[in-house]
């Protein structure tokens, strides 16, 4: 059972310069939004550090840690292309400069 507040008499508050959710649709919203934020946050997180991985493996001079590090690195970066965490163009244009870092290891800086 839904409790009997009118969310038309709350009253329209602000904290910290930030209004809050006045309806039920925006204090959904806004709950998804938190949802969605704390998934984004682990999906960049994660993504970052198979491309640090991959570059510490290149660095290294292991071949087959390369190989190994890029796969994982490019699963992670479609990944976050697929759930619209990162552009679809973004995530193209990284891979394409991993797989040529993966190639040319004697070009890296």
């Amino acid at each position: 059972m839904l409790p009997t507040v009118c969310y038309c008499d709350r009253p329209f508050l602000r904290i910290f310069g930030v209004f809050v959710a006045n309806t039920r649709s925006a204090e959904k919203a806004n709950r998804q939004s938190q949802k969605h934020r704390i998934r984004n946050t682990h999906v960049l997180s994660t993504l970052r550090t198979s491309v640090r991985k991959f570059r510490e493996a290149a660095a290294a001079g292991d071949a087959g840690k390369t190989r190994e590090e890029l796969a994982a690195a490019i699963r992670q970066i479609s990944k976050a292309a697929s759930k619209g965490i990162i552009h679809k163009a973004q995530a193209s244009r990284r891979i394409a400069r991993l797989s040529k870092a993966a190639a040319h290891p004697a070009a890296r800086q």
